[in-house]
């Protein structure tokens, strides 16, 4: 059995290129920095800052205009200059801005500084999404997706741990490793994975005379990114209101919510490859999109159905953490799946886009629910919002099928 194990996962992981394995360190390497955001309101509401909620939150929000801009902005250089240039531009670009927010101490400064940051160091993700795809095959696309996740919530988990530590000894730290991370995989990235080091197989150079359809025309595609909107919006109540919920309503203690969370990117760490390893290639993305936006609907839904214990509350997790798994890397799929290499960056960017409009509205509509209505209304509302996007899915499937 174990012998079996081991070779699933030996399986799971291999086939991906040396390129998209170094990929997925740069990345692992970035987001191993990721510590300003996470602790900005707090930064921001200290003592020595003075700052209120209200004011950190505006911030917050400027920082989500600047990640849609930047989301735009980067499918756009990216098909025009090519991932690797818009990458290796962003993340220093990113860093600089970085340790100059950490400098900033008037509230217009910071406001300008943090959407330049933002606008600058979001216009990576279409780039990046689009070197997946180039550095990848068709068969193995979406396990490289979910290498790129897996890199990208370790760093997290790092980045967020490090973070604490740094912010007890002195704020400004936060700032400088998140800068000189960005350089540092900016160095890797322009080391390991240059264009000269990376040349394009025959067959992709062969694709890049294909004519390319505007991700702007393509009503199939439009019609999936205002359904990624609003699964988005929901999904990002799981790391807002949901530990809110459970700690002002169900009186759970802080250190059990962190291991809820935290149970999320363990059950990604040790399931994520081999699930998708498994399923890849067996039947077209939409299916495995629309079970798992069905799967997070019924986890919000059981929240209000449940009796509120801590068995509950983990099986909810485990539940919506599967339809996370089934759904992200098969969405990463279905949106390569209509794009050509000159235009790729477009459709990244505008994949990018939704999901910086979800971060933006999802948590602030969230509050608003629970504080007006009552967190039972938000639950209610947040998975039959997931089920109608599971049905928009099954619809869009149809529709392209006639």
């Amino acid at each position: 059995m174990l012998i079996k194990t081991l070779s699933l996962y030996r399986n799971a992981y291999g086939g991906l290129s040396r390129d998209t394995w170094l990929l997925s360190f740069v990345m692992l390497v970035n987001r191993s920095g990721t510590m300003v955001i996470p602790f900005m309101t707090i930064y921001l509401t200290q003592p020595t800052m003075g700052y209120s909620i209200g004011q950190a939150g505006i911030v917050m929000g400027i920082f989500g205009a600047g990640a849609i801009c930047g989301g735009f902005i980067g499918g756009k250089l990216t098909d025009k200059f090519g991932f690797h240039q818009v990458q290796l531009t962003s993340l220093v670009g990113g860093g600089l801005f970085f340790i100059l927010l950490g400098l900033m101490k008037s509230y217009p400064l910071i406001c300008i500084f943090t959407f330049l940051l933002s606008l600058v160091n979001e216009s990576f993700r279409p780039a990046n999404s689009t070197a997946i795809a180039h550095y990848s095959k068709e068969e193995n696309r979406t396990r490289s997706y979910s290498l790129n996740r897996l890199a990208i919530n370790l760093g997290w988990a790092i980045g967020g741990a490090l973070g604490g530590i740094l912010a007890s000894l002195n704020y400004h730290l936060l700032f400088w490793t998140d800068g000189l991370t960005n350089i540092l995989a900016a160095l890797l990235l322009r080391h390991f994975l240059s264009p000269d080091r990376t040349e394009p197989s025959p067959e992709k150079k062969e694709s890049l005379q294909v004519p390319a359809v505007s991700a702007f025309r393509d009503r199939v595609y439009l019609i999936f990114i205002v359904i990624t909107i609003s699964f988005a919006t929901c999904f990002f109540q799981l790391f807002t209101t949901l530990p809110v919920f459970y700690k002002t309503t169900v009186h759970m203690s802080e250190f059990f919510i962190g291991l809820l969370m935290a149970l999320n990117g363990v059950i990604i760490t040790l399931v994520e490859m081999v699930l998708v390893f498994r399923l890849e290639g067996r039947r077209e993305s939409l299916f495995y999109i629309r079970n798992g936006f069905l799967l997070a609907g019924i986890s919000f839904l059981l929240i209000n159905l449940l009796p509120a214990s801590y068995a509950s509350a983990v099986f909810c997790m485990i539940l919506v953490t599967f339809g996370e798994i089934l759904s992200m890397p098969f969405m990463n799929s279905f949106w390569i799946s209509r794009t050509a290499v000159t235009n790729r960056g477009q459709y990244a960017g505008l994949y990018t886009i939704a999901w910086s409009i979800a971060q933006v509205i999802g948590p602030a509509g969230g509050a608003q629910v629970a504080e007006r209505f009552g967190f039972r209304t938000l639950w209610w509302s947040i998975g039959g919002l997931c089920v109608i996007t599971s049905i928009g899915i099954r619809w869009l499937s149809k529709s392209m099928s006639e």
